[in-house]
């Protein structure tokens, strides 16, 4: 872009001298890459003709060249005169696209009625971060049809760029053969499988990129170690988060850290590494996620991801405002986030459980109510929502009544078992039944005879048995018998059901019984008895070998009866005296019982009023005890106190002796008539 226009400006030089010394100068400039030694030279001419039109060029070329996007706009816009839209319009839209002006751009490039390559190109740019995403690959599709030139491949990678995007956001999918020639493309290529679902595959193709990738940046030489993981570091973000779908989220954790550490430049893949930290944390770990939470408000974000990425942060900020009790950030996020997408019902749903956090249910169910009412489109999850908030309150009625109103899942089997169980639970069996019927209602004019149309009819009958609503009950059996006749299980089910309501009919019914003889079970009575579970298990006879006759017992063959053993008599036991008929009743009532006799008391020492002495036996005076040692050293006997002193215990650390009978203090008597006490 530089070198043909600047070798469009010797053509039409005027003059010599300085001028001519000057262009000279930007052609030389321009060939090495010096863009700032250029525009010094393309500035002094301007100064001498600030009209001259290829030295306008010249000037917005070198500005591009080194990053002054603004500033060249400014060139632009200045001289609108001078410079039409057919001359510089690719610059302007190049540059009203790198400052982040993508409708302008968009504008400006379908104002040029002359559509070079290089402009198709910055089209296709403009359309992809626009999210326009099939005018994108009509726009590539076309250029690779056409085009044969050095760029091919580039080319291919931003087709298969679209298709991922597109696999990822509007959950479409096509395969266009693209080669898988380098690690970007095969790069591409997982995501769209990822978009898919196919999480094993998109991990197969993200391990080939890794390859594909080290193996081309270490041929060069000049490339570091730093640098290779620099790259890998969206590969392994996304390896990462194939690792949280598949709820591997230690593994995808620590690879999502690695790549934190690394601290990449591309600040879209840092506020998508963090955000996806944050989700794995939940309302755990929250300091972890205040900290992650900043790489998501970094400054440009906005231009690097998508619509829907840039939604999915804002809302997992809301969420952790939630679990951090920031009620007002909170609702501010969420006022924020319905103004953008009015339709969206994340930021209701959050709303609802911060109200639910503050006890206030009913404003809850209003505001979900509301917005079902303005946006039905949106209206199943909300409703089941609803029904969430009434069985948690206990209105179990009015959570049917909303999971009835949801017409797209109504039917499902899963919804109708949760009517049923629901019903059965307030015992309304004919709410439950009711529902039964419109299903089955359903499937016979939707699905006739499908698998889930007559399980649906076996189940209502079953449920209709189990109540003893069997007269309700036969005409379901009878449309199952009369699927298949040959089903003898239905068929009884309907006898039983008739032998109550009405016998004829059931006496008909049973002529279509197959008779016994007919009817093998092939059951191995041995194995059943000896299954798990057996209550009783049936003596098997001993086995007879041979068929001679029983021998006739003999003296040797029969059994020795046992001799039963004697009791154990007390060793006391006189067999001449008789004994005591009444030795089986207790002592109290016995005829020759008299109660304790009420004799002495037995001398106990240590009774008696205070200070006063018992006559105690001899054996307890140790004083009168010739054997008994001194408690207390003599006077002038000094040696041997260290060893008396260390071999005898203390005295609170004696064992008493072992007492004859437990002693009990005698009651003292508190004197009269004294002011002193005792």
């Amino acid at each position: 872009m530089a070198n043909s226009t600047t070798s469009g400006s010797q053509t039409n030089k005027t003059g010599s001298g300085p001028v001519s010394a000057l262009w000279t100068e930007i052609n030389r400039c321009g060939q090495n890459g010096d863009f700032t030694r250029a525009l010094k030279a393309v500035n002094k001419i301007l100064h001498e003709n600030k009209d001259d039109v290829i030295a306008l060029r010249c000037k917005i070329v070198c500005l591009i060249q080194n990053g002054g996007f603004k500033e060249a706009l400014n060139v632009m816009n200045t001289h609108t005169k001078s410079l039409t839209s057919d001359m510089i319009g690719f610059e302007k839209a190049y540059c009203e696209y790198r400052l982040n002006r993508v409708e302008h751009a968009l504008k400006t490039i379908q104002g040029i009625p002359e559509q070079t390559d290089k402009l198709k190109e910055l089209y296709g740019q403009v359309l992809y971060r626009l999210e326009r995403y099939d005018e994108c690959l009509a726009v590539y599709k076309e250029m690779i049809r056409n085009s044969h030139d050095d760029y091919e491949e580039e080319r291919k990678t931003n087709l298969s760029a679209v298709l991922a995007a597109q696999s990822t956001w509007e959950s479409t999918s096509a395969d266009l053969g693209l080669p898988e020639s380098s690690y970007e493309l095969c790069y591409n290529a997982a995501c769209l499988l990822i978009g898919q679902g196919q999480l094993s595959q998109g991990m197969q193709k993200l391990q080939k990129a890794e390859e594909l990738c080290r193996k081309s940046l270490t041929e060069d030489s000049d490339v570091t170690e730093e640098d290779v993981d620099a790259e890998l570091a969206i590969i392994h973000s996304q390896m990462a988060y194939v690792m949280q779908l598949q709820g591997r989220t230690e593994d995808a954790l620590q690879l999502y850290n690695q790549v934190i550490k690394l601290k990449p430049s591309d600040v879209g893949l840092l506020a998508v590494t963090a955000n996806n930290i944050i989700t794995i944390n939940k309302d755990q770990n929250v300091f972890d996620s205040k900290k992650k939470v900043k790489l998501t408000s970094a400054e440009g974000v906005e231009h690097k991801l998508a619509k829907k990425q840039l939604q999915a942060i804002e809302i997992n900020k809301a969420l952790l405002a939630m679990y951090t009790n920031q009620a007002d950030q909170c609702n501010k996020m969420l006022a924020s986030l319905q103004t953008q997408n009015p339709g969206h019902p994340r930021p209701v749903l959050i709303k609802v459980a911060q109200l639910c956090r503050e006890k206030q249910h009913n404003k809850a169910i209003e505001l979900l109510q509301r917005f079902s009412d303005q946006h039905p489109e949106s209206a199943s999850g909300i409703k089941l929502t609803m029904a969430q908030l009434y069985l948690t309150q206990g209105h179990v009625t009015k959570a049917c009544d909303i999971l009835k109103s949801i017409e797209e899942i109504r039917y499902k089997p899963g919804m109708l078992s949760a009517l049923v169980t629901m019903y059965t639970h307030e015992e309304d069996i004919d709410s439950a039944i009711d529902v039964f019927t419109q299903a089955i209602q359903y499937y016979q004019s939707e699905q006739p005879g499908s698998a889930i149309h007559l399980s649906l009819v076996r189940e209502a009958a079953n449920y209709k048995l189990k109540y003893g609503r069997k007269k309700e009950a036969t005409s379901d059996l009878e449309q199952l018998w009369k699927q298949n006749t040959n089903d003898v299980h239905t068929l009884a089910q309907l006898i039983s059901a008739y032998s109550l309501v009405d016998q004829d009919k059931a006496k008909a019914l049973s002529k279509h019984l197959p008779s016994p003889d007919t009817m093998s079970f092939n059951v191995d009575v041995d194995e059943l008895e000896n299954s798990h579970g057996a209550t009783y298990i049936r003596k098997k006879a001993a086995k007879v070998v041979g068929e001679s006759q029983p021998k006739e017992p003999g003296p040797e063959d029969v059994k020795k009866k046992k001799k039963k053993k004697k009791g154990k008599l007390p060793k006391n036991y006189d067999p001449k005296s008789t004994p005591d008929p009444e030795r089986w009743l207790p002592m109290r009532e016995r005829s020759y019982y008299r109660g304790k006799k009420k004799g002495k008391r037995k001398e106990q020492v240590g009774r008696g009023t205070q200070g006063a002495t018992s006559g105690a036996s001899p054996e307890l005076d140790a004083s009168k005890s010739a054997s008994s040692p001194p408690t207390s050293p003599r006077p002038g006997s000094g040696t041997g106190t260290a060893t008396a002193v260390s071999n005898v215990v203390p005295p609170r650390q004696q064992k008493p002796a072992a007492a004859g009978a437990t002693r009990k203090k005698a009651p003292q008597k508190k004197k009269k008539g004294g002011k002193g006490g005792w």
